[in-house]
């Protein structure tokens, strides 16, 4: 299925682009690490009121556009409503692994786009803010590290690296390092690091930062 065009009001706002990436909560197929360790339905209300947390946060900010990159494709259609109250425009992600669906929710939007996930409990808007500013102040490249090797946050700039998703090693310790390494010759600013949540371990360490449900 391929992604139909934008909102046409979207075509005209001049304002940075923030991606939320997400999966549409259906039990048994979000956080499959996570099921593992509490069972699947505890891993989907999570991941549910997780979520919820991002779109409130981050999703109604004036100081950027929000969209809401959904898979499976459909989602961005047929889904009902993701968290309470008005939510950002949805597209779909379309085919391919994880870096080929992240370059497709990046590349259009320029000059400066940042893409975050949604299982980032710490996750303020204080750092996609941080972020625009690397940007806006000539960074190619800007990654929020994650404590697990990989990135909560990536965001592009006018200047940024041709293929920065490719050949990347995802859901491991190598992302990070596997996604600079494309950016080379390109400058590249660093967040603060985070933690996402993968595991019970993870849960347990970030209790206290855990959003409720909604």
């Amino acid at each position: 299925m391929k992604a139909g065009p934008l909102p046409a009001p979207l075509h005209r706002d001049r304002r940075p682009v923030l991606v939320i990436f997400a999966r549409a909560p259906r039990l048994g197929t979000v956080k499959r690490r996570l099921a593992r360790d509490i069972g699947p339905l505890a891993a989907l209300r999570f991941y549910r009121a997780s979520l919820a947390a991002t779109l409130r946060r981050l999703g109604r900010d004036r100081r950027w556009r929000c969209l809401v990159a959904l898979t499976p494709d459909h989602a961005a259609w047929r889904w009902g409503r993701l968290a309470p109250g008005r939510e950002p425009p949805r597209v779909p992600q379309g085919r391919g692994d994880l870096g080929a669906r992240m370059a497709r929710a990046t590349q259009p939007h320029r000059p400066r786009v940042v893409l975050v996930g949604c299982d980032i409990p710490g996750l303020r808007a204080s750092d996609v803010a941080a972020a625009f500013r690397a940007l806006a102040g000539g960074a190619g490249a800007v990654f929020g590290p994650a404590e697990d090797g990989g990135y909560w946050l990536v965001g592009l700039g006018a200047r940024r690296p041709a293929r920065p998703f490719a050949s990347v090693r995802w859901s491991g310790p190598h992302a990070l390092a596997d996604t600079l390494a494309n950016c080379a010759g390109r400058r590249v600013a660093l967040l603060q690091r985070l933690r996402d949540v993968d595991t019970a371990e993870d849960l347990r360490i970030l209790s206290g930062n855990v959003p409720p449900p909604p």
